[in-house]
């Protein structure tokens, strides 16, 4: 963001004490203990685990910009001067592991933002300093006080700085460890039914997962598919215990709501909040196409007709847009699916006390909301971004997205940026690497054979390698400067040198 703009740095200093009196809000409701955790056990507790959450939500965030946009540089270029962030992404590039860390690193986000709301998320009757209803209401009662706090600080801020200093941002053990515990989420086999999603939207799709993997000898499926198995038995038994609280009125869901009421609004954010994760793979899946091959339908043209507007400034806008709203919903879907059990009640279906703790800690919600809300729904929109382009819905949510990074909540995230950027010294990648071009010329080009693309996968590329003919994308595999090649001559188009002559 350009501060020299008068506009944007009005939004920078009123977003900014917006956030100062939200984190001011958060912390004196934890110290009067008006929320979950901190009445629950102690305020004290509370406080630890939100700066936890929040500071490593920054690194999950940042860590996933870093490794995926690092994964096609040649790691040698940087082997001496980033040692840690070349021993992350030799594990990255190895094989699947990219699209296994992208996994356990969705299940990390949701567990985060949950504890975040456990331990800063007000009572449904908090009141704090005298202030009037209407205030309460808006920033404490709406959750907008967390909003601000959990998308400025722990998300948005980190992924400015990460998208444009990779090297810099990754280059610590804080992120190796970030690394090391979403790979064992995932090898835990909690999320593995997203496997069977995975493997459903391939054959929808009338093709095949590619693998940078040998098959699984018969050892190894046993393994696989007995965690796809037990995953998918646990996903069943939280949809059973959620909802069999929803219908006794046993979440912390406000008072007064009718259960149907919280099983609709339930579904309903689950919902948007797939949408929204899978409008963003659909629309970079289309960001490099001509605008003739970007959809037929009238709803496609209109969405990718305002999405690509002018100068394309449209699709950064409805990324931060689509954030506030991401964590807004997952704010909402942690207070109806977090089991809250009055003195005296019975447990839920008469389980030990033991086990029942653990449905009061939001993990059943969270288990929930990552496979069923988030990693699905990318899954499906990898396979058939048409069809979400040409939903109604997608253009609606997209105006929303739109209107809502207008207002400039989120401009305290690039002030921040800023000074953390400062503090810590970071440099662009092009000063350690070089640009893309440069490296291409000393023969040290990007490599994309590796990257998984196409259905099945999370991790998008420009649309032209996943919309190519067949001989095309046995070329791109074969030979890596091909796909530099193009991707130069795309880059020249769009800035307008398409005329220059890409040259070894």
């Amino acid at each position: 963001m350009n501060f020299s703009n008068p506009l944007n740095l009005f939004k920078g200093v009123y977003s900014m004490i917006l956030l100062i009196f939200s984190i001011v809000i958060i912390m004196g409701l934890i110290a009067t203990s008006q929320t979950n955790l901190s009445a629950d056990v102690h305020p004290a507790l509370a406080y630890v685990l939100i700066w936890i959450a929040i500071g490593w939500l920054t690194m999950v965030e940042g860590g996933q910009a870093s490794l995926v946009g690092l994964a096609p540089v040649n790691a040698e270029l940087y082997r001496d001067s980033h040692p840690i962030a070349y021993k992350c992404t030799k594990i990255t590039n190895k094989g699947d592991n990219l699209d296994r860390y992208l996994l356990g690193r969705q299940f990390m986000v949701v567990i985060m933002v949950f504890t975040v709301n456990m331990s800063g998320g007000p009572l449904g009757d908090a009141e704090l300093w005298g202030f009037p209803s209407w205030l309460s209401g808006i920033f404490l009662q709406s959750g907008l006080a967390m909003i601000l706090f959990t998308c400025n600080v722990g998300q948005l801020n980190t992924q400015v700085n990460a998208s444009l200093c990779m090297l810099d941002y990754i280059d610590t053990y804080f992120g190796l460890f970030t690394l090391w515990v979403s790979m064992a989420i995932e090898f835990s086999g909690l999320l593995h039914s997203s496997y069977l999603v995975q493997m459903l939207v391939a054959a929808l799709a009338g093709q095949t997962i590619e693998s940078n993997e040998d098959p699984r000898t018969f050892g190894q499926n046993i393994f696989f598919f007995g965690r796809c198995i037990v995953s998918l038995a646990l996903l069943i038994g939280c949809f059973a215990v959620t909802l069999e609280a929803l219908f006794k009125d046993q979440t912390t869901m406000w008072e007064g709501v009718p259960a149907w009421v919280a099983v609709v609004v339930f579904f309903f954010l689950m919902s948007v909040v797939g949408m929204l994760e899978g409008m963003q793979i659909a629309f970079f899946a289309v960001a490099k196409l001509p605008v003739s091959e970007r959809g037929d339908s009238i709803w496609a043209k209109k969405t990718t007709e305002l999405l690509f507007r002018g100068e394309g400034n449209n699709l950064p806008g409805f990324m931060i847009g689509r954030q506030l709203c991401v964590v807004s919903c997952m704010f909402f879907v942690a207070r109806v699916t977090s089991v809250d059990i009055g003195p005296g009640e019975e447990n839920i279906f008469g389980v030990p006390d033991a086990l029942q703790e653990i449905f009061n800690t939001g993990l059943l919600g969270a288990l929930i909301t990552t496979i069923c809300a988030s990693i699905s729904w990318q899954l499906v929109a990898s396979a058939f971004p048409y069809a979400f382009l040409s939903n109604p819905i997608t253009y609606i949510l997209l105006r929303l997205c739109l209107v809502l990074e207008s207002t400039g909540l989120c401009g305290a995230a690039w002030v921040i940026a800023a000074i953390h950027k400062n503090i810590a010294g970071f440099q662009r990648d092009e000063v350690y690497i070089g640009t893309g071009e440069e490296r291409a010329k000393g023969e040290m080009g990007d490599d994309t054979a590796h990257v998984p693309v196409g259905p099945g996968h999370m991790a998008k590329l420009p649309g032209f390698a996943d919309n190519a003919p067949k001989s095309l994308k046995k070329l791109l595999k074969q030979d890596p400067h091909v796909a530099v090649y193009i991707s130069s001559q795309i880059d020249q188009m769009e800035t307008g040198k398409s005329g220059e002559t890409f040259k070894e």
